[in-house]
């Protein structure tokens, strides 16, 4: 692998890309999305094609890991040959890993396929095990369904890390039991604060908001939670859990920036590279390419890393719009 050409202005490499395949999603998470979503129309989405030259001038500039995210990923039509590419890479050695962040609801039709492809590592988004709670929470999803494709993902070999949202009077007093099933079942898993992005029609972030300190100390009477050196191209803090043997992450927007060691720049499906999540500031990968090909792509790419921000702003407080960007954090990708 080359040496990397991706420096910002602070002197981070940046070597993790996050690509959005699709806005689209089969669920409406109620902290990620309006129940009436207006999403783009397919037109307007890079091919599978043109993802595959960006990913590999991303590669040739020297990133080394990729994770495509959505929306749902699994949704976008022959996203697999997409997956295949990358994994030729990754065997090739060029790219270290390929990983994909899931709802879980496909993942009972593509965990196969996607170990096959390269795939070793994959995150799954699950907020309860009430099957009930699953379907407020995320209005459209089945939790049977999602656990069929959590346990066909791992005797497919894939090493599975569960995302949970921490939502205060939703499933906060269920996070201890859920942190003890995946223990059970060789998960790890992460908790993270609600992120304030995008317009999420009649529910309120601020009302939904519980700081993952206050989570932490809760946890605390029931495990024993020890620092970890372990880390990964994401923003988590780790932890080991002494009763499970897992590892469990927090990822805490709000009360601990995790700015300084940002590594990762994300595009979304229409080519939009976004150099910080909680920031406008981006540059049109698309236009680069159509007009200039593989070379303005690269030097767009470069010149778009010279200008990445230190960090993001959010916060969320009572008279607030608790909106930090107008964009849903599925355009963005996870």
């Amino acid at each position: 692998m080359q040496q990397n050409e991706l420096k910002d202005p602070f002197g981070r490499i940046v070597d993790y890309v996050r690509i959005s395949v699709t806005d689209r999603c089969d669920f409406r998470c109620v902290y990620c999305m309006s129940e009436q979503m207006t999403f783009l129309p397919k037109k307007e989405l890079l091919t599978l094609e043109e993802i595959m030259v960006v990913c590999d001038s991303f590669i040739e500039l020297g990133t080394k890991k990729i994770r495509l995210t959505g929306g749902e990923p699994l949704v976008r039509r022959d996203i697999i040959y997409l997956i295949k590419h990358l994994g030729a890479h990754v065997k090739s050695g060029n790219l270290e890993e390929i990983t994909i962040t899931t709802n879980g609801s496909q993942l009972y039709k593509f965990s196969d396929h996607l170990f096959e492809a390269g795939v070793r590592r994959i995150n799954v988004s699950i907020d309860t095990l009430e099957a009930e709670k699953f379907m407020q929470i995320t209005r459209w999803g089945k939790l049977d369904v999602v656990l069929k494709g959590l346990f066909a993902a791992k005797k497919a070999g894939l090493k599975i890390k569960l995302n949970t949202v921490a939502l205060r009077g939703i499933n906060d007093n269920e996070l201890a039991s859920i942190l003890k099933w995946a223990g059970e079942h060789d998960f790890d898993m992460t908790i993270i604060e609600v992120m304030p992005m995008g317009d999420i029609g009649s529910e309120n972030r601020l009302d939904q908001y519980i700081s993952v300190s206050e989570i932490q100390q809760n946890l605390l009477k029931q495990f024993n939670l020890i620092e970890s050196r372990h880390q990964t191209p994401g923003p988590a803090r780790y932890f080991e859990v002494a009763e499970t043997g897992q590892r469990l992450g927090f990822i805490t927007p709000l009360t601990h920036n995790f700015c300084e060691s940002c590594n990762r720049v994300r595009m979304t499906c229409t080519g939009q590279l976004y150099l910080c999540l909680g920031q406008d500031e981006n540059a049109n990968l698309a236009l680069a390419l159509r007009s200039g090909g593989k070379d303005a792509l690269k030097a767009a790419i470069i010149e778009a890393i010279s200008r990445k921000p230190l960090g993001h702003d959010f916060m969320i407080e009572r008279g607030a719009s608790n909106q930090a960007v107008s964009r849903h954090m599925s355009v963005t990708g996870g």
